[in-house]
């Protein structure tokens, strides 16, 4: 996604217009979908709060033009029910209804008339076919008595005149205009978590001069390898690594967590968060459309519009609701006419319209979307990135975790804390072979190998033949010797000498916790690395709330058994496979899936992205590697469980919230149509005119979208 800066200075996408209700229907412009007829909304750009959308102000425009030429139409047409009012309704005011309604139906329901149209010619019927359809037949059978009064058979009229109904089909299309308004706007909020990522990157940064001074340049002018200045209060600019200077950092925005963390030289900073009482310089990492913040907003504006497995019932619903509904209308039109009392030709025409006009599914539609869109954005507040729906109704009904350890359940920044040579290699010397063949690694491991030579100033060497054995190890030469780094198995598939003795006191740091690397240079055994990995600090309390929430737990590691044994023992954990490969992780998790468990994976490293494929539900830490982020369906952006919790929280609150909207959606329709075809006539005299039937089909998308929004208050933890 391309990001760029509007004329007011905020970060915005290159514009992309899709569907609320069909998210595959995509276009360069605005315009209507070609399915519901809903007005396309751009995907990614988040337009200033004071600045309406432009369908937003063409609606409200044509609401309150009509709205004050209706008000005389309705007046005049209520008058028999005012007796102050007592002979209005007269041929002059009769011909005025017809001048006021007009340009009411014409011009302020056009967009509605065109949509209407356009169902009908591509075959897709929906909520616009209805209305259509509804006030078309009760304007022009009006204008027909007006313009042609002699065509209605004196059966057919009511006294001296033909009925009209031009204040019936000017009061609905200003009720579908008021709901049009009413949702649009409440469909803006439902974007807020988006527009608020969009708000959090900073206009300008300070950029440092050679001299030491420094220059304020707009945000897309940093290039990667720029330093920065930041001012105690200032958003960060891009991501980066503070290089000089002392601070704390805000990054609930990103993370949910309120706690500040602390910075110093070396620690990485996250562009949009808010910096502290402190100031620092930083280096420019990430910039553009690759920084965190831009991938959030990419991913969380593509989640918003990705279609939920809920979905496909109401899609299922609609496929045949306005056939039906159609049908329903044609069949109360011919009962009233045919058994209704006089005038039979005006009962049958109303409770025909009021059918029409009440049974619009927009409600049905809206339903799921609406609630994706605010449970998304929910999500993205609290820390919680989802990449589609399915995720995250998926989430809802698991009830099993799988978890990694490295970098899961501890802190992923693991450091060497043992090291002990054989065959007269110093240690120094068996930290820079190792060191120089891991650099290229992006696993944990690897990372706190090269971390413990550059402490020690060991110059590292470029690796020549490298070669890796997924969950083993990995081989190369390193200035003409071959060094091989990997676990027992690993070095014994290779027939490596004199390890045993190793292996012995690999076995009591396992013992206390630590993981064991062992290193051969040239087939023999030269030395092992014990490296140590504290468990997070909240993986405890996060562990027994997953419990809690009825949860099966289980362990999958590609560390050794002993040190696994000693985590999982200490987290109160039971189901432990140790020593696993990424295939081992893999066939785990189908087997656990055959015997019908919904398992959800957690992980971290490149190793685990097979494994976050295979489960119902991907998770990965945002502490980790982009391989493993890109496979998940979810990605909690902190790296700590506690992110899990929340998500699996927000997750069910969302799949009640859509279940309660389509249950509202069925009844009122299931309700509303017997209604409106008039079942109560014959047992209580009532009828629902179609001016009430527009104002309960309006208010019903509007109760579902407010229905929605209620999850930004959801108590997720």
């Amino acid at each position: 996604m391309a990001l760029e800066r509007n004329p007011a200075g905020r970060l915005t996408a290159a514009t992309v217009y899709t569907c609320p209700m069909h998210p595959e229907v995509r276009s360069d412009q605005p315009g209507d979908c070609p399915k519901c007829g809903m007005a396309l909304e751009p995907q990614h750009s988040a337009p200033d709060d004071e600045e309406d959308d432009a369908e937003l102000r063409d609606i409200t425009r044509r609401l309150w033009i009509a709205a004050l030429l209706t008000a005389p139409v309705f007046v005049i047409a209520m008058s028999h029910l005012i007796p102050a009012l007592a002979g209005w309704e007269n041929d002059p005011t009769r011909w005025l209804q017809f001048a006021l309604a007009t340009p009411v139906v014409v011009w302020a329901g056009a967009p509605f008339f065109r949509r209407g149209w356009r169902s009908i010619v591509t075959g897709h019927l929906n909520m616009w076919t209805l209305i259509a359809i509804g006030v078309g037949t009760a304007f022009v059978a009006s204008a027909t008595a007006m313009l042609a009064p002699d065509i209605f058979p004196p059966t057919m009229r009511h006294g001296a005149h033909a009925p009209i109904y031009f204040e019936a089909a000017a009061v609905i299309i200003v009720l579908v205009l008021a709901g049009q308004v009413l949702e649009g706007r409440a469909r803006r909020r439902t974007g807020g978590a988006l527009r608020a990522l969009f708000d959090l990157a900073p206009p300008t940064a300070r950029r440092l001069r050679d001299d030491g001074s420094d220059e304020e340049i707009p945000l897309e002018q940093i290039k990667t390898g720029d330093r920065l200045r930041v001012r105690p209060g200032d958003k960060i600019p891009v991501d980066g690594t503070v290089l000089d200077g002392r601070s704390s950092v805000d990054e609930s925005m990103l993370t949910g967590e309120s706690k500040p963390a602390a910075k110093a030289t070396d620690d990485p900073v996250t562009g949009g968060t808010v910096n502290g009482a402190g100031g620092f310089t930083m280096r420019a990492d990430r910039v553009g459309h690759d920084t965190l913040l831009a991938r959030i907003i990419a991913q969380v504006a593509d989640a918003q519009r990705s279609r939920a497995p809920i979905q496909s019932l109401a899609d299922r619903v609609a496929g045949w609701f306005v056939p039906v509904v159609l049908v329903v209308a044609v069949a109360t039109f011919a009962l009233w006419w045919w058994l209704g009392p006089e005038p039979r030709l005006a009962f049958a025409l109303v409770n025909a319209v009021a059918v029409l006009i009440i049974a619009c599914p927009c409600a049905l539609g809206l339903a799921t979307p609406m609630s994706i869109m605010v449970g998304i954005g929910r999500g993205a507040r609290a820390g919680i990135l989802v990449k589609d729906a399915e995720a995250l109704e998926t989430l809802a009904s698991i009830t099993a975790l799988a978890l990694d350890k490295t970098g899961t359940l501890t802190e992923g920044r693991p450091r060497v804390v043992t090291l002990s040579a054989a065959n007269n290699l110093s240690e120094d010397e068996l930290l820079r072979l190792v060191a120089a063949v891991e650099q290229g690694s992006e696993h944990p491991l690897a990372a706190a190998i090269v971390r413990a030579a550059r402490d020690r100033n060991l110059p590292l060497s470029a690796a020549a033949d490298f070669a890796t054995t997924s969950g083993g190890g990995v081989h190369a030469r390193i200035d003409g010797r071959e060094v091989a780094i990997g676990n027992a198995a690993f070095l014994e598939q290779r027939q490596v000498r004199d390890l045993a003795p190793l292996r012995e006191r690999g076995v009591a740091l396992q013992e206390q916790g630590q993981t064991v690397v062992f290193a051969a240079i040239d087939g023999t055994a030269a030395g092992l690395l014990g490296i140590a990995d504290p468990v997070k600090p909240t993986t405890r309390a996060a562990l027994d709330e997953l419990r809690a929430l009825g949860l099966q737990l289980h362990m999958l590691t590609g560390d050794d058994a002993r040190t696994a044994a000693t985590v999982a023992r200490d987290l109160g954990l039971t189901s432990v496979d140790a020593g696993i490969t990424p295939d081992g992780k893999i066939a785990k998790i189908k087997a656990w899936r055959a015997a019908g468990e919904r398992i959800a994976m957690v992980g971290d490293g490149i190793n685990d992205a097979p494994a976050l494929a295979a489960a119902n539900v991907g998770i990965a830490m945002g502490t980790g590697t982009d391989v493993a982020m890109h496979t998940a369906g979810l990605t909690l952006v902190k790296g700590d469980l506690l992110g899990l919790t929340r998500a699996i929280r927000l997750s069910r609150a969302t799949l009640r919230n859509i279940r309660q909207n389509l249950v509202f959606a069925f009844a009122y329709n299931a309700l509303g149509i017997p209604v409106a075809a008039g079942v109560l006539y014959p047992f209580f005299g009532l009828l629902l005119s179609p001016m009430l039937a527009g104002a309960a089909m309006s208010l019903s998308s509007v109760s579902v979208i407010a229905n929605a929004l209620r999850l930004h208050r959801a108590d997720i933890g």
